[in-house]
């Protein structure tokens, strides 16, 4: 690489180092940030040689970019970013510690996708879906739309996108080559009228149309069943996956169809995706007290709606963790979005910085509950045996931390 380049990248790795020996934090951000500031080009220039792919969209980022990393793994040694430090800074520390990595998998937050794309020119983008997510720092959703399709026309590779998605739908058709994946995953409250000419979607079944312009959703090239895949060829292919939900089948498909775009056949995709159980500490069950308490993260609507679907399957008590730091956004408007009413029936207690604004939510949803503002006090104070534990972004860190203590 160039030499600016590789003094900038050394000296970011040294500030990455010296952060963690600070106990200031895990050094995924400051590296890039200090190798960006010496080198604004870095970052297209430790991409440059490699095969590389982005995933991008609302929810399931960090799974998927796991799921797709172990897959193409079966091809050579795969630079990552599967902790979540999905922006530019992240992306440079990442592949700065495996400089020697020839294909790189990267998780990237929608904003920046059109800056990352530009400077990687990935092989392959993976878009998952679309919805209102942190209003107060991502804006509106047919804004990222809207800047999404803009920068998929200059992919010059391969654009696997969700067809069941209507914004990711418009936003990924008009780049060079897409292949479409349906995934069955249900949230449509932020798409009920065309992002392109505005007038209303209309469903059948499983396929959509606007009523006003040519938009409509594509033929799939792979489906999303019940516990199984269908590839192009026609192939069924069982999942078995260890992580739980309709989601997680629709992050492992879409992976399955990226890494095959790659070069990695569907089986052996399929194979190293069932090996993935654990996702920076997502689904996880901690011990404690008595209690057998599952880890889930969710920070929006649609995936507290996906959420709660899992846990609706099994009558266990719920301590649900929401706070408001600059991370999950400080507008909490998106609870009135949350379909709570699901957990109507069961003990709930409602946890976190931001507990009596989720309270108030929970009224409103008709649900019993109590409130025990510290989430760890909230297991304890659960019955013993399996308690579920839903909690967004920053809460979910640091339940996550303080239960490793």
């Amino acid at each position: 690489m160039p030499l600016r380049t590789a003094a900038a990248v050394r000296l970011g790795n040294m500030s990455s180092k010296l952060s963690q020996k600070m106990g200031l934090g895990a050094g995924g951000m400051i590296g890039g940030r200090v190798a960006l500031r010496l080198d604004p080009q870095a970052l297209a220039n430790l991409t440059q040689g490699r095969t590389v792919a982005l995933v991008t969209g609302t929810n399931g980022k960090t799974t998927s970019t796991m799921m797709l990393s172990r897959a193409v793994s079966a091809l050579g040694e795969v630079a990552t970013n599967h902790g979540g430090a999905n922006m530019p800074d992240g992306h440079v520390t990442a592949l700065s510690k495996q400089p020697d990595a020839p294909y790189a998998v990267l998780e990237v937050d929608e904003g920046y996708f059109p800056e990352v794309a530009g400077a990687a020119g990935p092989d392959v983008a993976v878009l998952l879906n679309l919805s209102r997510d942190q209003l107060d720092r991502v804006g509106e959703v047919r804004t990222i739309e809207r800047s999404l399709r803009t920068a998929l026309t200059g992919v010059p590779g391969v654009v696997v996108a969700n067809c069941d998605d209507i914004m990711v739908t418009s936003a990924a058709r008009d780049a060079k080559s897409v292949v479409w994946v349906a995934t069955g995953t249900g949230w449509h409250n932020d798409a009920a009228s065309c992002p392109r000419c505005g007038d209303p979607i209309r469903w059948q079944g499983e396929h959509w149309a606007c009523t006003g312009c040519d938009l409509a959703r594509p033929r799939p090239h792979w489906v999303t069943g019940d516990g199984f895949l269908v590839a192009p060829n026609g192939a069924k292919v069982e999942l078995s996956l260890r992580l739980p939900g309709k989601f997680n089948q629709a992050n492992a498909v879409m992976a399955a169809a990226a890494a095959h775009a790659l070069g990695v056949p569907v089986e052996e995709a399929v194979r190293r995706l069932r090996a993935v159980s654990n996702v920076a500490g997502r689904y996880r069950t901690i011990q404690r007290s008595g209690h057998q308490a599952r880890l889930l993260l969710s920070k929006n609507p649609a995936g507290w709606s996906e959420t709660l679907t899992v846990v609706r399957e099994a009558d266990h008590p719920a301590v649900l963790a929401i706070n408001a730091h600059e991370a999950d956004g400080r507008d909490l408007s998106w609870l009135w979005d949350v379909p709570f009413e699901k957990l109507r029936g069961r003990q709930v207690i409602a946890s976190g910085e931001r507990a009596t604004d989720l309270a108030v939510r929970l009224t409103y949803a008709e649900v019993e509950h109590t409130i025990v503002p510290d989430p760890l006090k909230a297991i304890d104070a659960m019955p013993p045996g399996a308690v579920e534990v839903i909690a967004n972004y920053t809460a979910f860190r640091d339940l996550n931390a303080r239960a490793a203590q």
